[in-house]
């Protein structure tokens, strides 16, 4: 991407391909509410800064729902110029053969100068392949942090931790004050995908999958995988953990209601949380474990990447390059960021927001971003695994028989990967 370069600058370099008629492209995306507003309004943004380019975004539901109507779409010969494609979802778009361009090809091909190192470390490798390509372009990245409900801290006279050892010292204060020690928002991105992350413990085999999809299996039975679960089991029958099933605002409800004194939620939650909590509230980083060996290192992301789909016209394709150079401009990004809680893509981005006093105001708004900057471990840097939407489906039906005592954490982490292992087994063949 281009260093330092203003939106009128950019303006007037789009606008010096203009043609009579504009070229038109759409974007599929899989959100609505506030962040599909904020979507809309960027589109307009875009279209306004030049006229060479019409961009027209359509909501396709969930993420899940955008993800396959796009692998639909694109075995019909009528995909989309632009599909956004959340975490989960990654490997199964980069590896249908034929369906994208790898967004830093088309960004060059455009005549602009890629820059890998522009990017915040957290984000710059999830969605690139194994030499570090950017094959799709993040967008809306979020980090799972820890939300603090200071009014309960500060009743229990204890401070918040930053190690589940720490955790583990301060819990029964907290329940003695009167609150849920701690819940959380989702147990396969939080607890299980950033357990390995936050620990810098291997997650899956073939350097967790991005070297290749044959032979691929999961690391779900890890004993320190095991230990932390059974952590979590042992805390929530001692009233320190509430877990209430796999519905993000359900557990997220107890803590805006000033049940939880922490939760452990997306920093993209942050603008929401601001109209819906009950207290005063503050956040820091995700606990890791300081038992393990080099543990602390950086998060990987959630939220979702932009990708644009192959079968184009040279024009079209020129007009995505140029959207995804206007999107990851320093005003655009800290605009998004700043609109949605979201994390600022690149670093311009993130000392713009600062230098303009936004985390003076925000300062919660700054962890998810300083989190992703910690230094990256050798397996902390992203993972790239077919059917994973699937896998995550029998991650969250096997922990609610762990909390409703109808399986072991042993028995119950063996049937993950026993599933699991067989859904990447059949991606290696499907995708091959």
């Amino acid at each position: 991407m281009l260093k330092k370069v203003s939106l009128a600058v950019m303006a007037v370099a789009l606008s010096a391909t203009t043609s009579f008629a504009a070229t038109n492209i759409t974007w599929w995306h899989g959100m609505s509410g506030k962040n599909g507003d904020v979507i809309n309004e960027v589109a307009k943004k875009f279209n306004a800064a030049q006229s060479a380019c019409a961009l027209t975004p359509v909501s396709k539901g969930t993420y899940e729902e955008a993800l396959a109507a796009g692998i639909a779409a694109f075995r019909s010969g009528e995909q989309p110029n632009i599909l956004q494609v959340f975490d989960a979802g990654a490997a199964t778009i980069i590896n249908a053969k034929g369906a994208v361009i790898p967004a830093e090809d088309l960004i060059n091909k455009a005549g602009y100068k890629f820059d890998r190192d522009a990017f915040i470390d957290g984000i710059r490798y999830f969605y690139a392949d194994a030499d570090g390509k950017f094959v799709g372009m993040p967008f809306n990245s979020s980090a799972p942090i820890m939300y603090i409900n200071t009014d309960a801290l500060k009743k229990a006279g204890v401070e918040a931790p930053k190690t589940w050892e720490e955790f583990e010292t301060i819990a029964p204060k907290l329940k003695d004050a009167g609150f849920v020690p701690l819940v959380q928002a989702q147990l396969t991105w939080q607890f299980t995908e950033n357990f390995f992350s936050r620990n810098n413990v291997q997650f899956a085999s073939n350097n967790n999958g991005y070297d290749s999809t044959e032979g691929t299996t999961l690391n779900v039975t890890d004993p320190k995988l095991e230990m932390m679960f059974t952590k979590l089991k042992d805390w929530a029958d001692k009233g320190w953990f509430g877990y209430y099933g796999a519905g993000w605002s359900d557990n997220q409800k107890v803590f805006e209601e000033n049940k939880a004194a922490l939760w452990i939620g997306s920093s993209g939650s942050f603008g929401g949380l601001q109209k819906t909590a009950q207290m005063p509230f503050s956040a820091d980083f995700l606990p890791y474990w300081g038992g393990i060996e080099g543990a602390g290192t950086s998060s990987f992301i959630g939220g979702a990447a932009l990708f644009a789909m192959s079968g184009k016209t040279n024009e079209e394709n020129k007009c995505v390059a140029d959207f995804f150079q206007f999107l990851t401009s320093a005003e655009v990004q800290k605009y998004y960021h700043e609109e949605t809680g979201y994390v600022t893509v690149t670093k311009a981005a993130y000392e713009l927001a600062k230098k303009e006093g936004w985390y003076e105001k925000k300062p919660a708004a700054e962890v998810g971003i300083k989190q992703l900057m910690l230094p990256s471990g050798e397996w902390s840097k992203g993972y790239r695994l077919g059917f994973y939407p699937q896998i995550r489906e029998i991650m969250e039906r096997e922990y609610n028989r762990i909390f409703a005592n109808e399986t072991s954490v042993k028995d119950g982490l063996a049937t993950i990967k026993k599933e699991g292992d067989e859904l990447l087994a059949r991606f290696a063949k499907t995708s091959g």
